[in-house]
Formats: C-alpha cells, sequence, structure tokens
C-alpha cells in the first residue's frame, strides 16, 4: 500500500488509472477503523482493479468543537487492516491541502439535511457534501462506499453525484454490528464500562415494534438522553446520547 500525503501527487496518479480505464473504487474514512469500515474495503476489492482509501478527520463536519478535540485516533492499527485487506492507495491529506480555500466554498443541500442528524447538528452535512465532492473529484472514482449506518448522509451524497453530474457510482453498504446489536462506530471506543453494558439497548427498542412514544419512555428509562427519534420513509431513525457519546442508527420497518 502506497501512502499519499499530497493531493497534487494523489491526482496524477489517478490520472494514469483514468487512462487506462480501470476501475477505482474509493472508501473515505475518517480512520478508527472497525470491521464496518472494513466491509467497505473488502467489497472495493473484490469489484474494482484498484481501491483507494482516505483518512481525514475533517473538521467542518464537526458542529462541536470538543467532539472533533476528542474523535478516536488509531492510525497505526488503521494502516495494518487497510494494507492487510489489500487497499493499494492510503491518502492523508492536511486540513491545508484540502481546504486551500479556507471553507470559503461549500456544498449546501437546502432539504432533507435539515432533518434528522442535520436539525440537531447544524453545518454538519454542509461539511460531509463538501469534503466528499472534493475527494470524489481529485479521485474520480468508478464507485465510492459508504455504510448505512448513516443513512442519511449516503442519500445525501447520492443525491448530491446526481444533482453535479458526477460520474462516480455511490454504493450503499449493510450495516455491521457488533454481537449485542450496537451498530459498530468509531465513537464506541469512547463509552465507559458502564455504558458499553447499556448501549446495545438502543438497537434493541427501536427495533421492538413498539410506537415511538413508547420508544423515547423505554430508552430514557434506560439512561439515554434521545437527540431524536423519528419515522421517516419507512425506517425509524435515531440519535442518543450516553453520557458524552453520540450514537446513531436506523432500522428498516
Amino acid at each position: 500500500m502506497i501512502i499519499v500525503k499530497s493531493i497534487d501527487q494523489w491526482i496524477g496518479i489517478f490520472k494514469d488509472y483514468q487512462k487506462n480505464e480501470q476501475s477505482v473504487g474509493l472508501v473515505p474514512t475518517m480512520g478508527a477503523l472497525h470491521r464496518g469500515h472494513m466491509s467497505l474495503i473488502e467489497r472495493s476489492v473484490k469489484e474494482n482493479e484498484i481501491t483507494a482509501a482516505t483518512i481525514f478527520v475533517n473538521p467542518t463536519q464537526f458542529n462541536n468543537p470538543d467532539d472533533l478535540t476528542s474523535y478516536p485516533v488509531t492510525w497505526d492499527e488503521d494502516v495494518v487492516l487497510l494494507e492487510n485487506a489489500g487497499v493499494d492507495y492510503l491518502l492523508y491529506p492536511s486540513y491545508k491541502d484540502v481546504y486551500r480555500d479556507n471553507y470559503r466554498y461549500k456544498v449546501v443541500e437546502t432539504e432533507y439535511s435539515n432533518d434528522l442528524c442535520g436539525s440537531a447538528r447544524p453545518g454538519h452535512f454542509d461539511g460531509v457534501l463538501t469534503v466528499v465532492m472534493k475527494l470524489l473529484n481529485i479521485t474520480r472514482a468508478t464507485k465510492a462506499y459508504f455504510g448505512e449506518k448513516d443513512w442519511q448522509q449516503y442519500q445525501l451524497i447520492k443525491g448530491m453525484t446526481e444533482a453535479f453530474f458526477i460520474d462516480t457510482e455511490i454504493i450503499s453498504c449493510p450495516l455491521i454490528r457488533e454481537e449485542s446489536g450496537l451498530a459498530l462506530s468509531s465513537r464506541n471506543k469512547r463509552l465507559t464500562e458502564e455504558h458499553k453494558m447499556i448501549a446495545p439497548l438502543f438497537y434493541k427498542t427501536i427495533s421492538s415494534g413498539s410506537n415511538i412514544e413508547q420508544m423515547k419512555k423505554e430508552l430514557t428509562e434506560c439512561g439515554f438522553v434521545i437527540d431524536y427519534l423519528k419515522i421517516k420513509d419507512s425506517r425509524i431513525f435515531g440519535a442518543v446520547f450516553l453520557g458524552e457519546v453520540r450514537l446513531i442508527d436506523n432500522v428498516s420497518i
């Protein structure tokens, strides 16, 4: 695996693959990798001639500075995982390289991004869409892979590529869970031992078939602080806090 820190170098590398019409799969990440991320990598390796991953903790999508500061960093472990999984290139850029404009220009969606996580985290999806647009533009990937845990994010990215005629197929991959049912997330690393025991009740509750008000009551009694719990597009979406850790999940009805 080749680690590239310069975006200009990265663009030069992928121009050759474009000329040769070789398929390129892209898996954007913020590091702190887990089995959910690796399922995206495995699919990309299977479906493309070249697989590229990125590790970039994108500050523009954090509406809470404390959340950015406390985001877990596991660089050495991440590199080993990606290399063993067959990733060909890893982009690890600096903020100044990604945001040469210092975030003066941004991508804004005006409807769906205002609901669910968008309403709870103002500006979050502006940052997500902007950085993904940049990564798709510099890679010109054939396919890009995103997990269904972030269902709203996946739908917004897919909509963005269609709206701006970006020639990258956006692939959704199934949500991966721990044996307990808890959706895998890099933020799970920040849960206390006590909260790790409680956290699986989030999925158990939203998949129970109860009505929304009953779910809210049960989650509150278990110690969760509810950010939102809502039915939309034949799915139940939820975001909760355990201590300072925010967990999201969704299930199909």
